[in-house]
């Protein structure tokens, strides 16, 4: 029980490292990436699941954002490894409660992909429906700070750049949305 996250147990488990001394140094970083990844994504998708069934339960209304990151004609579509792991979206997440639109889409921009952003303008709302709740995405435009991606390999399973008037298919409901009224 990590004293940090449960602070109010009032004492302190022995680290493994100290229980067994076969595990000294060697802290949580043991794991190989591709296996760790593995178990990241299986994390999220578990997750996930388990939102559904809450949104099902809770019927919610939510706020989140959404980010058209242009390259000249071209716009970058993803692909999650979690949710509808085989449409591709446009980047984005949710809104944390009191974070300020702008700061989200920058922090999501920042932890999905490993960019800044550049000449960011904000390019409307839009309430969409489906998993048995409705979500106010606040969408944004704007292009990446530098040339390459980082994507974070738990959450991203793929990222294309695409014309914008040929899109990857299939384009999750959320993107099929967001083209037709931001990207074309």
């Amino acid at each position: 029980m990590p004293p940090a996250l449960f602070p109010f147990c009032g004492h302190r488990q022995a680290s493994t490292a100290a229980r067994h001394p076969a595990h000294a140094g060697r802290g949580t970083n043991h794991l190989s990436r591709p296996l760790r990844i593995a178990l990241e994504r299986r994390g999220y998708r578990a997750a996930h699941a388990a939102l559904r069934a809450w949104w099902f339960v809770r019927r919610p209304y939510t706020r989140g954002v959404k980010c058209i990151l242009r390259d000249g004609d071209r716009v970058l579509f993803v692909r999650h490894t979690y949710g509808r792991r085989h449409s591709w979206e446009i980047p984005g997440g949710g809104l944390r409660r009191g974070e300020a639109p702008e700061a989200a889409v920058r922090r999501e921009m920042r932890e999905e992909l490993g960019i800044g952003l550049a000449e960011l303008r904000e390019a409307g709302q839009v309430e969409v429906t489906g998993s048995h709740k409705r979500t106010l995405l606040h969408c944004f435009e704007a292009r990446p700070d530098a040339p390459r991606l980082r994507l974070a390999a738990a959450e991203i399973a793929e990222a294309r750049w695409a014309p914008a008037g040929a899109p990857p298919r299939p384009l999750g409901p959320d993107a099929a949305t967001l083209v037709d009224l931001f990207v074309r």
